[in-house]
């Protein structure tokens, strides 16, 4: 059955021995890495500027603009000069961008280095991206589901070195810079032994890269959206909304993404298991049933520990939905699978940015909990789309 998820994990464990294979884990890592510890300590911006919901909205809409922004300009130069040097360049650069948010002196500075984060996050996502496709091509072997639960596990591990940060009294200055040190440096020396042996290679990405969907692909692109929307928003809100309707310490508030990306890395590495069992129309039905559920746990809950256990159940529902998307997009009768899957990815990247800033807006206007009753909205849609991953002719 071609899913385009990995199940066999001893497959997986053999591939540690390509070089270029843990390169590209290492930038998956590396990439949630910095983007975790961002999202850990967005309370503490938040309340060292004063910032109302709505305000803090409008930040994160900008994060997610540059990397919008970003996105074309890094499909040009990942042709020009490779996805992997140009993923290892990105991260040059991506990794001070996280310690020059610590030294923006108001709102609007903070906004303009939000830019530039999320531009670097963006570009780096991108080249990362088509450097996972290129090992898949040459090695055979179906992993980008692997790389993304690395993505989720380096982010867990950002988010959990936040509350470790909070816990002891560190401020984002230092937490920050002590994440950019470590992480960079493990993961740069992975990292660059494979790319300069890559130099010469050009990435596969074109102009359809973010091309969007139409005729059935839309539907099927309508989940990625719907998913990748609760991701994001689960990315730079669960430690306020933990703050705010759980009256959550700022370092029981790192713990909510920690424990989201937990569930979504156990359950992309295992994940394979049952689509290949029930298949995945059946799988991403009771996926998105469940991150809905998780969702009303959350919503409901009152104490912290109940609130982490719904964002337990939606990095669950969430995790192996996008890898089936993304192999449903590549397997249509009546698009190329390169620009089937750009199509789909366009609409799952623009879903993963503009989470943040809407829930902002929403929260502004209902209330923080009331604003991740869109989340659950849009999870029972994916539910009610989930027939649409059955190939048809």
């Amino acid at each position: 059955m071609s899913d385009g998820v990995v199940r066999d994990g001893d497959a997986v464990e053999a591939l540690w021995a390509d070089a270029e294979w843990r390169a590209v884990v290492a930038a998956f890592a590396l990439n949630g890495f910095l983007f975790g510890a961002w999202a850990a300590r967005v309370p503490a911006f938040k309340d060292g500027f004063g910032l109302a919901p709505g305000t803090l909205g409008l930040l994160l809409l900008a994060l997610a603009g540059g990397a919008i922004a970003a996105f074309p300009l890094a499909g040009a130069l990942s042709e020009r000069w490779g996805a992997p040097r140009l993923t290892v360049r990105c991260a040059w650069v991506y990794i001070p961008a996280l310690v020059l948010l610590t030294v923006a002196p108001t709102p609007l500075a903070l906004g303009v280095t939000l830019a530039i984060f999320g531009a670097l996050h963006g570009a780096m996502d991108v080249a990362m991206n088509g450097w996972g496709a290129r090992v898949e091509m040459r090695t055979g072997r179906s992993t980008m589901s692997v790389f993304h639960a690395m993505f989720s596990l380096g982010a867990g591990l950002g988010a959990a070195s936040g509350f470790a940060a909070a816990h002891f009294g560190q401020g984002p200055s230092e937490h920050f810079a002590a994440v950019a040190l470590v992480g960079g440096a493990v993961a740069l020396a992975v990292m660059l032994p494979a790319s300069r042996s890559n130099d010469a290679a050009a990435s596969s990405a074109s102009g359809t890269l973010f091309a969007l969907p139409s005729g059935p692909l839309l539907l099927v692109g309508l989940i990625a959206f719907a998913v990748s929307m609760g991701e994001g928003a689960m990315a730079d809100w669960s430690a306020v909304f933990l703050r705010v309707a759980a009256e959550a310490t700022e370092a029981q508030a790192a713990l909510g993404y920690a424990v989201f990306s937990a569930a979504m890395v156990l359950m992309r590495l295992c994940g394979g298991l049952l689509v290949e069992r029930f298949g995945a129309v059946a799988t991403v039905r009771a996926s998105a049933s469940t991150a809905a559920f998780g969702l009303a746990i959350a919503i409901i809950g009152q104490s912290v520990p109940m609130v982490l256990i719904g964002f337990t159940f939606t990095g669950l529902g969430y995790a192996v939905v996008m890898p089936l998307v993304f192999s449903r997009a590549a397997r249509d009768p009546h698009v190329a699978a390169g620009p089937a899957i750009a199509s789909v990815a366009t609409l799952g990247y623009g879903g993963m940015l503009l989470g943040p800033p809407i829930i902002g807006f929403a929260a502004q206007v209902t209330g923080m909990r009331l604003s991740f009753t869109l989340l659950m909205g849009l999870a029972l849609l994916a539910t009610v789309l989930a027939g649409r991953l059955r190939v048809q002719g």
